[in-house]
């Protein structure tokens, strides 16, 4: 193997291992969340560096699921969750 090849190689498992330490340093914080809006639930899991931006991604994800449109996804989003889970 050429040693341009080999140096790419090397390179590009460098960055995947960088991406894989640091996504799994990063999620210290694990939170499963239900929603309630219009009638409809879901429930989502997320993972952050802190248990609040856990939080609100799982509250993202699972209004993205219920609600329909900005106006309605805004207003899924700022309701009260039905249920918060800490799962780590």
């Amino acid at each position: 193997m050429k040693k341009p090849v080999l140096y790419g190689v090397i390179f590009v498992l460098i960055v995947l291992g960088v991406i894989v330490y640091s996504t799994m340093t990063l999620a210290q914080h694990r939170v499963e969340v239900c929603m309630q809006f219009n009638g409809r639930t879901n429930c989502k899991t997320a993972s952050a560096t802190t248990e609040e931006f856990a939080q609100q991604a799982a509250v993202t994800n699972a209004c993205g699921e219920i609600a329909f449109g900005v106006t309605e996804t805004v207003a899924c989003e700022h309701a009260v969750p039905v249920k918060v889970t800490r799962l780590k």
